[in-house]
């Protein structure tokens, strides 16, 4: 029986209620960016070295990594940590989930109708557009400090005002690009 919209809310709700309450606010976006200074590190040693003036135990010649004292060098040094695994964890239990459907493509997913209706039925056009998406939605985190999740979703669970600033604008901004990338109907 497939999860309806409405247990699939109220399960991610759950999942988040119990990560603020049991670890601290979900926030995926940063993870993306300590994934970064992990390939970076491999290539280059230097971008990340341990250091007694940091307040962190860590430093970088990179600005941003070296932000709060070293806090992002530290888990570019040492990534195992919560949400770097919860990030991890998410990829692979979306791939699990797919899996166990069947795979992408045996699902109406794959490509909707409403998709083929204004797009046409080119899977490597849905995935590049997917792709795209994705990197515009993660630059967009990151110069906001941080991602739906952390802002609207943590954010408006602890009551933060900016978390509702953030899903109103997000609203305000996906609603009518929406309309506009769909305007025949399927």
């Amino acid at each position: 029986m497939p999860l309806y919209w409405k247990t699939g809310g109220l399960l991610l709700g759950a999942v988040f209620f119990a990560a603020v309450l049991l670890v601290k606010p979900i926030g995926v976006s940063t993870q993306f960016v300590i994934l970064d200074g992990i390939l970076w590190d491999a290539a280059s040693p230097d971008v990340v070295v341990e250091s007694t003036e940091a307040k962190s135990g860590y430093a970088s010649p990179n600005a941003y990594l070296n932000k709060s004292g070293g806090k992002y060098a530290k888990n570019v040094a040492n990534p195992l940590n919560y949400s770097f695994v919860f990030v991890v964890a998410m990829v692979l239990g979306a791939a699990l989930s797919a899996y166990l459907r069947g795979g992408v493509a045996a699902t109406e997913r794959a490509m909707p109708a409403i998709w083929r209706t204004n797009f046409g039925d080119s899977v490597v056009k849905r995935y590049l557009a997917a792709f795209a998406a994705g990197f515009i939605v993660l630059y967009g985190a990151r110069l906001a400090g941080g991602c739906t999740s952390g802002h609207m979703m943590s954010g408006m669970m602890q009551t933060a005002l900016s978390g509702y600033i953030f899903a109103a604008g997000a609203f305000l901004a996906g609603i009518p690009t929406a309309l506009f990338l769909f305007r025949k109907e399927a």
